[in-house]
């Protein structure tokens, strides 16, 4: 059996259907009770589906039917600083999976974040020398980072590990995410029930308007790496997941406008005063250790992606 936590939410409800699509259905999905029954998972198929709150007992339980766990859940609201909150969904169970995991020599791969990195200071480097170094900017940012530091100070590993940084992912089935869902998911929107689209102005003197640049990845290319990493873990480590290459925010909204086939208007407005402070202006994922494990599908290109999602999902309302 292939356990997935967050299986409910935008990445783990994709991954359950990348599984199906390869020939697996008997998976274990983790999730909060309430969301058992969210469109994300229609159609889907699984072997069980168990509460998060008594799925480590489960795992003790039945740890020896287990093959392979994706724990992809966490609580991902950037904005949310109650840090006890992060400290017991993001951190301590993760933890706890992490122990199960080493004790009974169960694979595994874990969701870290890109927001990590924090304002980009001490760059964009996967290297474990360079985890210590990273000063997040928000609380959500600050547990990922907990999490990969405890990690490399483990002894007690499982045989085989990852833990993935995610940059800024977007795709279908993030539908449910309101304010976090991905700028292009908005923009679509804003677009077709405005015919323009708002972008933040700037926070940094040296950035123009939209010239903000961030690291998106389409969740199609995403699963792809975790599956390669299911069929063949080497070596176990930390590492980034993006797309390897920084777009500007305005590139983004331009090819929204071309997927609608409309023309290009984009407003800018003042940033929230909660973003201010905690605003990432730059990300860029260094991909140079992932390839290096042998790894060697292309990632899709932004444009063509920002196609993909728009004209085939968001237009038609479907879900992967």
């Amino acid at each position: 059996m292939i356990v997935v936590t967050g299986a409910a939410g935008f990445i783990g409800s994709c991954l359950v259907s990348f599984l199906n699509r390869q020939g697996h259905e008997e998976l274990i999905l983790v999730d909060a009770i309430e969301k058992k029954n969210a469109p994300n998972l229609i159609g889907k198929k699984f072997r069980e589906y168990i509460d998060r709150d008594l799925f480590l007992r489960w795992f003790e339980n039945n740890a020896a039917q287990i093959e392979f766990v994706f724990h992809i859940g966490a609580r991902t609201d950037t904005t949310e600083w109650n840090e006890q909150i992060f400290e017991e969904l993001n951190l301590n169970y993760s933890k706890h999976i992490w122990q199960s995991c080493a004790s009974f020599g169960i694979p595994l791969v874990y969701a870290s974040s890109a927001a990590t990195y924090g304002d980009g200071s001490f760059g964009y480097s996967d290297d474990h020398g360079n985890i210590p170094k990273l000063r997040p900017l928000n609380p959500y940012g600050w547990s990922k980072q907990y999490m990969d530091q405890w990690v490399l100070t483990q002894d007690e590993k499982p045989d085989r590990w990852a833990g993935f940084k995610f940059f800024n992912v977007f795709g279908p089935n993030e539908y449910h995410k309101g304010r976090m869902a991905s700028v292009i998911y908005h923009a679509f929107h804003q677009i077709q029930n405005t015919g323009k689209m708002k972008l933040f102005r700037s926070n940094d003197p040296s950035i123009k308007d939209g010239e903000q640049k961030r690291d998106f990845i389409y969740v199609m290319d995403l699963l792809q790496v975790l599956y390669a990493f299911y069929k063949n873990i080497k070596p176990n480590g930390i590492y980034n997941l993006g797309s390897g290459e920084a777009n500007t925010f305005k590139d983004l909204v331009k090819y929204c406008f071309e997927a609608l086939d409309l023309p290009e208007k984009i407003e800018f407005i003042d940033m929230p005063i909660d973003l201010v402070n905690t605003y990432q202006n730059y990300t860029c994922a260094e991909m140079q250790k992932l390839y290096q494990t042998g790894y060697d599908l292309k990632m899709c290109p932004f444009r063509d992606s920002v196609n993909s999602y728009v004209k085939y999902y968001l237009q038609n309302s479907i879900y992967y």
